[in-house]
């Protein structure tokens, strides 16, 4: 489903996946989308639809034929993403590993071994650092080097991460139905609440890093307030003794029919 970022409203829905949709992104002008399902297939949504392996790259003013291809993986793709200006692809699997791979030699050029499957790849949105999610814990590397900066533990199988864009703080989620959130600076929690009745399969922040966005396996979306209680969007300023401090007033949901 494609919604509206400050109101949740429905905007159009994109059918034509075989199996659960793990991973959704958008281009910086959201004019196209992207998608990654259990069907072993990446698909490219606009006026052209794209039905290959995700393992390939597709030029779409070329009637969806694949222009690059690449394999090695020796486990199914959970997420692929363009880095280095659009000049390597990196991309992770249930092989317990992450490959970077040299786009104008058509080969892999780094791997990142891990002791359980990664789950999920963000870039920072300076394109600096790349944030992975594996088994508790969520790691973060230097995209130029893929040289591990830090980890933090988790106190639940984590599924996905997102760091805001000031890189003061990051979102996290994850089979223990919670949000978390942590300094990103010194790894402490800073706080943890529970708004979904399931598993969290994926967390994001907005580019301007006033929301994030969590969905869940209880087929809800919902927007967190990252200053809760600010004039945003829907949401209205009012006196600090007015507030609620129900999860209900840091979110909005979004429910999938």
């Amino acid at each position: 489903m494609l919604r509206l970022g400050d109101t949740g409203d429905w905007v159009g829905t994109f059918e034509g996946h075989k199996g659960a949709v793990w991973g959704v992104a958008l281009n910086n002008k959201a004019t196209l989308a992207a998608s990654g399902a259990a069907d072993f297939t990446g698909k490219i949504w606009n006026a052209v639809t794209v039905t290959k392996s995700w393992r390939e790259v597709f030029d779409l003013n070329a009637s969806g034929s694949a222009v690059e291809s690449y394999s090695g993986h020796a486990g199914n793709i959970k997420r692929a993403i363009f880095a280095r200006n659009d000049k390597y692809v990196i991309s992770c699997a249930d092989d317990k590993t992450l490959r970077l791979w040299d786009r104008s030699a058509g080969q892999e050029t780094m791997r990142v071994e891990f002791t359980a499957h990664p789950n999920s790849l963000e870039l920072s949105r300076d394109g600096n650092i790349l944030t992975v999610t594996y088994g508790s814990n969520v790691a973060f590397f230097e995209t130029e080097t893929l040289k591990k900066m830090k980890e933090i533990m988790v106190p639940t199988k984590v599924s996905s991460a997102s760091l805001h864009p000031d890189k003061q703080i990051f979102v996290c989620g994850g089979e223990d139905f919670k949000m978390y959130k942590f300094d990103y600076i010194t790894g402490n929690e800073i706080e943890s609440f529970k708004g979904h009745f399931g598993p969290v399969h994926a967390v994001s922040f907005s580019p301007d890093g006033e929301l994030y966005a969590s969905g869940s396996e209880d087929g809800t979306l919902r927007l967190w307030q990252t200053t809760v209680g600010k004039t945003y969007g829907l949401w209205k300023c009012t006196e600090p003794t007015d507030l609620n401090n129900s999860v209900n007033s840091t979110s909005r949901e979004v429910t999938a029919n």
